[in-house]
């Protein structure tokens, strides 16, 4: 039997995180994708082994998304599924200047986090702004919605437009769905 292995790097503050008090997150991760998961606390280092390709992808989506500021129950959900992870690096929308980067991360964010809590509600996701990231987890159609929101942001469209944006999308689901139930009666 074939086993895989996989090595990643996470921030040092999000290494308890991961593990867990006693351990139990990190086995938590390990049951559920049986996986075997070590960690170089001093180091950041983590490494996954399994003996099945998907469910080491599993493991790694899970720890990825926890490195990311996700709390662990929210990185779990990554294990439906329908459900994907999507990182946007800040640096790619405000190049090496200091001053573009902090404001366009403040335009995600907004005046004490209302705007990140908005995308959030019209998008049913869960946004993450750590370091120089900002990170989706949710339903994958609408991880792209927030991804598409939070890049329209970072690239300068006003609040309201992607608002907007959000709310159409959000009914176009929400008709969607009413006329799926509606072929099935």
């Amino acid at each position: 039997m074939d086993e895989f292995s996989y090595a990643l790097k996470i921030p040092n503050d999000r290494v308890g995180v991961l593990i867990g008090k006693s351990g139990d997150i990190k086995k938590q991760i390990e049951h559920a994708t049986k996986t075997a998961i070590t960690v170089d606390s001093k180091e950041g280092e983590v490494v996954i082994t399994a003996d099945n390709g998907l469910k080491l992808y599993e493991a790694r989506e899970v720890i990825r998304a926890i490195s990311r500021g996700f709390n662990p129950d929210i990185a779990l959900l990554l294990l439906k599924t329908d459900y994907a992870l999507e990182i946007i690096n800040i640096i790619d929308f405000s190049g090496k200047n200091r001053n573009t980067f902090k404001r366009i991360k403040g335009r995600v964010i907004g005046a004490e986090g209302k705007s990140k809590r908005e995308i959030e509600r019209l998008t049913e996701c869960s946004v993450s702004v750590y370091g120089k990231t900002v990170s989706i987890v949710g339903e994958i159609e609408n991880v792209m919605n927030a991804r598409k929101a939070i890049e329209t942001l970072l690239e300068g469209a006003t609040h309201a437009r992607v608002y907007r944006f959000l709310e159409k999308k959000r009914g176009e689901k929400k008709i969607a769905t009413m006329i799926g139930k509606t072929a099935i009666q």
